[in-house]
């Protein structure tokens, strides 16, 4: 979901609540500034970034399961509707 940042200030409790089902993206002048994330969400990014480098490269059959889950389960349609069909 994406909001422009009045938007977010006026209607934050509602925002608030979407952000525990989907990261919420709040923009400014069109681009986006910050992303409100699920408590649970954050600490599961963090735990991944101390476990291991910000940037690995894997051979696809060397995927580890953590990153195909996270690739299966990824939601792009505030991007472009369309990506989401490429993962059926």
């Amino acid at each position: 979901m994406e909001v422009t940042s009045t938007e977010f200030q006026n209607r934050t409790g509602l925002y608030i609540e979407q952000a525990a089902k989907a990261p919420v993206f709040i923009t400014k002048h069109r681009r986006p500034q910050r992303v409100l994330l699920d408590v649970a969400e954050y600490e599961r990014l963090r735990l991944l970034a101390t476990h291991r480098p910000t940037r690995e490269a894997f051979r696809v059959e060397d995927l580890p399961q953590e990153v195909i889950d996270a690739l299966e389960n990824v939601d792009l349609s505030h991007i472009d509707p369309e990506l989401d069909k490429l993962m059926d």
